[in-house]
């Protein structure tokens, strides 16, 4: 499901017009965005928890010329489904 045929299926869902349901996720997403940015976790009880995970730096290899190198830290966005969600999928 790309971006369009879930703003259609929101639409249908909730009863709003294309265009308020795109409003609603891209309002949505910006939000969960601008909440990790800012070093908070997301939670939506029953479908997941979005949050900030820090990645040490570690040693790796370049398959290409099986030279060591050195990765950076960083910090990733995770995502662990909610109890209802994963039952759901199962």
């Amino acid at each position: 499901m790309n971006k369009s045929e879930l703003v259609a299926k929101i639409a249908e869902i909730a009863g709003l017009s294309k265009v308020d349901a795109k409003k609603a996720l891209d309002a949505t997403t910006e939000a969960i965005k601008e909440a990790l940015v800012a070093g908070d976790k997301v939670q939506l009880v029953g479908f997941g928890t979005f949050a900030v995970a820090k990645r040490p730096s570690r040693e790796g290899i370049n398959p290409a010329t099986k030279a060591k190198i050195k990765i950076a830290a960083k910090k990733v966005a995770k995502f662990k489904a909610g109890a209802e969600l994963a039952d759901a999928v199962k």
